[in-house]
């Protein structure tokens, strides 16, 4: 659980995206005594309303640039291809001295799309490492941050005390922060992250389209691997849509490397190579162990994920 604070680290925080992210933004910030006021802008009016009836939020506002008055931290719970769009509009509303950030799973993106931003703000672009399949206002919980990283990327020429601001703001929510470059970020992504889903969504997709298998026996035989292919391709797909097309460098990079290692594998099947897929297999069981060491999981048989709000978060 994240500490209390005792005094807000920001008095009035704006957040534009009300979904997961959003969401829990605003409910882990209650919880710790981070935030005195929190105002909420969504884009659509049901979202906008959704949030009223749950309350996470102090107040709801009918515009971007009405939410970030006055607001001394600003963060975009937008997808990455709206970023540039949201900039824009909120641009003439930004107080001097707010720190504007996001939640963002790609990074060279986001600083390029905010770079016409006000001098007299504090561009501060993060990426906290935690989320679920689930997406909308009402999947959000105040724990959701705990115990998981939230990587800073500062721009060169930033404040070191606005940064400073944003990392205990991020901790008072519960998570672990550290500082990377922007693009070691979006590389470390592609592998941690980004690879990964499309992995995922091709294989779903793989098994859509194989007309041998029916739909009812994919479903009744998903309790083993594909299972958790299914769960993490059922993530936001205009997200991941951005992610893939902002991040195309790198995710394609590592694309290339993986359909290497995928020749690798498939040569020892075709020739019988057990030694091979046996050392493979332990060295890559090993890094599992190494991500349950490290906190960032749980060595349960079901992943931990005894309720939807209490497993371990998948997706960046």
């Amino acid at each position: 659980m994240s500490p209390l604070v005792g005094h807000p680290v920001f008095e009035r925080v704006a957040l534009i995206g009300l979904g997961l992210i959003g969401g829990s933004i605003a409910l882990a910030a209650r919880r710790a005594g981070a935030a005195g006021r929190v105002v909420g802008y969504a884009r659509t009016a049901e979202t906008r309303e959704t949030a009223r009836r749950i309350g996470f939020c102090d107040e709801i506002v009918e515009s971007a640039s009405e939410a970030v008055a006055g607001a001394d931290l600003v963060i975009l719970c937008v997808p990455v291809g709206a970023m540039a769009a949201v900039a824009a509009e909120i641009a003439p509303a930004l107080r001097e001295g707010a720190v504007v950030s996001d939640v963002g799973s790609v990074k060279g993106a986001v600083i390029e799309a905010l770079s016409g931003l006000p001098d007299h703000v504090h561009v501060i672009p993060a990426h906290p490492l935690a989320g679920t399949e689930h997406s909308g206002p009402e999947s959000g919980f105040a724990e959701l941050f705990d115990n998981r990283y939230c990587l800073l990327t500062p721009l060169p020429d930033g404040d070191a005390e606005a940064e400073g601001r944003l990392a205990r703001f991020w901790r008072a929510l519960g998570a672990n922060v550290e500082a990377m470059a922007p693009e070691r970020h979006d590389l470390v992504l592609a592998v941690t992250s980004h690879a990964p889903h499309l992995i995922a969504y091709t294989m779903v997709g793989v098994a859509d389209d194989m007309r041998r298998v029916t739909k009812s026996e994919v479903i009744k035989y998903s309790a083993a691997g594909f299972r958790d292919f299914t769960r993490i391709a059922a993530s936001d797909p205009t997200m991941w849509r951005d992610v893939f097309l902002t991040n195309r460098e790198a995710t394609l990079e590592i694309l290339g490397r993986f359909t290497e290692e995928l020749f690798a594998l498939q040569r020892a099947i075709r020739t019988g190579n057990g030694d091979m897929l046996f050392d493979y297999f332990t060295r890559t069981r090993a890094i599992r162990r190494g991500i349950i060491d490290a906190g960032q999981d749980t060595a349960a048989p079901d992943f931990g994920r005894v309720a939807a709000r209490s497993g371990p978060k998948a997706g960046e």
